[in-house]
């Protein structure tokens, strides 16, 4: 396979495969919630890169979107609910740090054993006219409607979820107006105006 590709091909997968890897490691490094999302989100981007290397458009387009979209929500809730300010206070990201250790590095040997000494299978047939909708009929097949309402249940269920979290807004807290001086909250606290 390797020898079907060209050098820089080769090159841009092996440096955003280190990028990944790099940014992977820095998720447990990282000592803030907040800087884990985004170290994850730049490791995602670089598999992003490696589809695309690869030629794998839609694929890349997909895990791009997908894992920024799925990035910022997160970045969005640790603002709204976590109690130190975006997540950015110290915490530890690692639970059992030996186990953990352990069970990566030997899950890590195992893949890369794997990838390197098993027979990849030549390709068989004519390349189709349009890999976009021959990969979605593969991944998808007769189950696109369900797909496309769980999707919107899926949604709803984030929306619901934000509203019954905040029961009060900014309309309750300072009337409807908006001209209340002091927020009306049931528990004193907050920032003195």
């Amino acid at each position: 396979m390797l020898t079907d590709l060209s050098g820089w091909v080769i090159a841009t997968v092996a440096v955003l495969g280190l990028l990944s890897v790099a940014s992977g490691v820095a998720v447990f490094v990282v000592d803030s919630m907040a800087r884990a999302t985004f170290a994850l989100l730049g490791s995602f981007l670089a598999v992003a890169g490696v589809l695309l290397a690869f030629d794998l458009v839609y694929l890349a387009v997909v895990t791009a979107l997908m894992m920024t979209i799925e990035m910022a929500i997160m970045a969005v809730f640790m603002v709204m609910f976590m109690m130190n300010p975006a997540g950015l206070m110290p915490m530890t990201m690692v639970h059992n740090p030996k186990g953990s250790a352990v069970v990566g590095a030997g899950a890590f040997v195992v893949l890369t054993v794997g990838i390197w000494t098993i027979d990849w299978p030549a390709r068989r047939g004519q390349l189709p006219t349009d890999s976009t909708r021959q990969l979605g009929e593969a991944v998808m097949g007769s189950h696109m409607l369900v797909m496309l309402i769980v999707g919107i249940g899926l949604f709803a269920t984030i929306l619901a979820g934000t509203v019954l979290a905040t029961a009060r807004g900014r309309y309750d807290r300072f009337g409807a107006d908006l001209a209340a001086r002091r927020p009306d909250d049931p528990v004193p606290g907050g920032l003195p105006r």
